[in-house]
C-alpha cells in the first residue's frame, strides 16, 4: 500500500504528470529529447521527472539505435520510456475486486472442464486462496488488515468492519458471502478462530468466533 500510495502521490506534480500522460499516449517508447519538445520543456527537466516515474514504477525503459544501425560507429542506443507492466489500484476503503474476479473466472473454468458446480468450485478455491494467504509468517490480525478487513478484537471473536467485495456482495449476496466465508476459513487454519456467517449492518459478512466461546 505504501508503493501505491508512493506512484500517484508522484503524479501530483504537474510537469510529472503530463510527462506521464504523453508517454502512455504515444505508439511506442519515447525519448528525453521527445518529451521535452512535445513539452516544451529542458531536456534535464524531462529526464528528471521520467526517471522518477521509472522509480515508482509508472514507467519502463529499454534502450535501442533509432538509427537503426549496428557495430561500430552506430552511436549509443538511446533510453526510451514507456507505460511499465505494473497496474496501481487504490480504493477508500480497501476493496479486492480483482481477486473475487480471478476466483469467480478460476471457478467458471474448473467448472466447465470438469463437469462440476461453479459453486463448489469456487468454495473449493476460495478456501484454498485463503490457506494460501494464511501460510505467511504474520500475525492473523496483520493478515486481515493487509487485505482489506479492517479487524478489530471483539470479546474472544475478531470483527471485520470492512467488506473487500462490498459493492458484490450487496448484488450477490448469498454467492459472494460464501466465497468470502471460505476464503476467511482457510486464512484463519491453524489459529483459534473460526470464520462464522454473522451478518450485522456496517460490517463484512463473516466474524471470526474465537474458539473461547467453545
Amino acid at each position: 500500500m505504501d508503493n501505491r500510495w508512493k506512484a500517484v502521490a508522484a503524479l501530483e506534480e504537474p510537469t510529472r504528470r503530463r510527462l506521464y500522460e504523453y508517454v502512455v499516449a504515444q505508439p511506442g517508447p519515447v525519448s528525453r529529447d521527445d518529451a521535452a519538445t512535445a513539452l516544451g520543456i529542458p531536456r534535464t527537466t524531462a529526464a528528471f521527472h521520467l526517471d522518477r516515474l521509472t522509480d515508482e514504477g509508472l514507467l519502463a525503459f529499454c534502450f535501442e539505435r533509432r538509427t537503426g544501425r549496428t557495430g561500430p560507429g552506430a552511436g549509443r542506443p538511446a533510453k526510451l520510456y514507456h507505460r511499465s507492466d505494473t497496474e496501481i489500484e487504490i480504493s477508500l476503503p480497501e476493496r479486492q475486486y480483482a481477486v473475487a474476479g480471478q476466483l469467480l473466472a478460476a471457478a467458471i473454468e474448473e467448472a466447465e472442464s470438469t463437469e462440476s458446480s461453479p459453486r463448489a468450485a469456487l468454495d473449493r478455491l476460495s478456501r484454498t486462496y485463503g490457506e494460501t494467504l494464511g501460510r505467511a509468517d504474520v500475525p492473523l490480525i496483520d493478515l486481515l488488515q493487509q487485505h482489506g478487513f479492517e479487524p478489530h478484537p471483539d470479546g474472544d471473536d475478531i470483527a471485520l468492519a470492512n467488506c473487500p467485495f462490498r459493492r458484490l456482495a450487496t448484488d450477490h449476496g448469498q454467492l459472494i458471502c460464501h466465497m468470502n466465508l471460505n476464503l476467511l476459513a482457510g486464512l484463519a487454519v491453524g489459529t483459534a478462530f473460526e470464520a462464522q456467517l454473522a451478518p450485522q449492518p456496517g460490517h463484512c459478512c463473516v466474524r471470526l468466533v474465537g474458539s473461547a466461546r467453545g
